[in-house]
């Protein structure tokens, strides 16, 4: 049966699983905070960057599938894919969760879903949300079906992984959870697995956790080689060479909404115990400080220098910025006295020092980072670049750039992970 389906925040996510539900039948309500977002929506555009969403919404807008609004309306299905960030003290910030809860409150009626997709700590569901659909007229334990069914998808594969990849649905009890696995059926190919909603929430949090932990094993590696005098990366390969060993690729930090943050929400919740979850992400963290000092270390001082950063994104081939450790590294080069910036990343429309060309980005530069491995920066041709800089120096943070072609140009190549420096 198709439902009338309200999806509250249309980011990376809101929008994607908003275009599905619209592509399978349903009418979809997409509601935002911001009128560009709306306005863009209704027009059939959008303003993020993911392969075929473009053309999906701009179908399922043009057959009127799928409207937008700055507030919600009645319907038979609430799903909550908002922000939720964390504060400077590392806390969530569960403003927009609560907001978006209370917002639905006087459109419910009895028999509506409530689902929430935002990755959120453990408890959320039953501790902020439950108390304020409460504060309706109806009891949401019995009158309600609510869940928490978190997104498990990467971006630049949204689409297919929404359809493709497994799903859990946390219900508040069985019926919720039948109710919600019955409504992603209408598109989901993947196994959806049914549980309750703190089990579901801990189950996202660990799935990036897990990822988290084990980047800053492999940063830990890479420090340890370069105190060593070797190379990080050929340790990983031949120990990834046991069958039952995968390190992970170290690099100048983790970004993105789901990994820098997800695992600082169990921290928050279990100071005492979550000990090796708040290691790595210490260890992940300080990450953009080891690309300043190793910079500085080749340079001998960064005042006067001109840097050159290549990709500022928080991962390769999206125009996603969110929690870029590369946007921490340029924060801490602004402080050094004279320094000149330049960046170059044709996946980021707008922002400071951004050059649209990349000849004109390492003109005079001193030393050329690569942040982020596009697979476009493959085609660089570094004979057109080097008679433009001022010293041919490069820093690979990604071990992307074939080390021995670079060296035969003439240039000086640093390597994030060698103890070359």
């Amino acid at each position: 049966m198709k439902k009338k389906i309200c999806v509250l925040g249309l980011g990376y996510i809101g929008l994607p699983t908003s275009a599905m539900f619209a592509n399978n039948g349903h009418e979809v309500i997409g509601v935002d905070v911001n009128e560009a977002v709306v306005n863009s929506l209704n027009e059939g555009k959008i303003i993020i960057e993911e392969p075929y969403l473009d053309a999906l919404v701009y179908e399922v807008v043009n057959l009127g599938k799928l409207k937008a609004k700055t507030t919600p309306e009645e319907a038979d299905v609430f799903i909550i894919a908002v922000p939720t960030p964390i504060n400077e003290d590392k806390t969530a910030m569960m403003d927009y969760v609560e907001a978006a809860t209370r917002s639905i409150v006087p459109y419910l009626k009895k028999n509506d879903m409530v689902i929430l997709e935002s990755t959120s700590p453990p408890g959320t569901v039953e501790k902020l949300m439950m108390p304020i659909l409460d504060e309706s007229d109806l009891n949401p334990y019995e009158d309600l079906y609510v869940a928490h069914s978190p997104e498990r998808v990467i971006p630049g594969k949204i689409l297919i992984e929404l359809v493709e990849n497994n799903r859990i649905v946390g219900g508040i009890n069985e019926v919720s959870s039948k109710k919600v696995k019955k409504l992603y059926e209408s598109f989901v190919k993947g196994e959806i697995f049914l549980t309750d909603p703190t089990t579901a929430e801990m189950c996202k949090l660990m799935e990036n956790t897990f990822r988290d932990v084990n980047i800053a094993l492999a940063n830990e590696l890479a420090l340890i080689c370069e105190e060593l005098g070797i190379n990080a990366w050929d340790v990983r390969t031949f120990s990834n060479k046991h069958p039952r060993v995968d390190i992970h690729m170290p690099g100048p930090g983790v970004g993105g909404h789901c990994l820098a943050v997800d695992p600082w929400f169990i921290v928050e919740k279990f100071p005492q115990t979550a000990k090796i979850i708040r290691l790595a992400r210490e260890t992940n963290d300080a990450m953009p400080a080891h690309v300043f000092s190793k910079s500085k270390k080749i340079l001998g001082q960064l005042a006067g220098k001109k840097i050159t950063i290549l990709g500022i994104t928080y991962k390769p081939d999206i125009d996603d910025l969110r929690e870029s450790p590369i946007l921490e590294l340029i924060e801490l080069l602004e402080e050094v006295k004279d320094i000149k910036l330049s960046l170059f990343d044709p996946f980021v429309k707008d922002f400071k020092y951004l050059s649209t060309d990349i000849k004109e980005a390492c003109t005079d530069s001193d030393l050329i980072i690569l942040g982020v491995n596009h697979k476009v920066f493959e085609e660089i041709d570094f004979n057109e670049i080097k008679p433009l800089v001022s010293e041919r120096r490069i820093l690979d943070t990604r071990n992307f750039f074939d080390a021995d072609k670079i060296d035969a140009l003439g240039f000086e190549y640093h390597l994030l992970g060698k103890g070359t420096v």
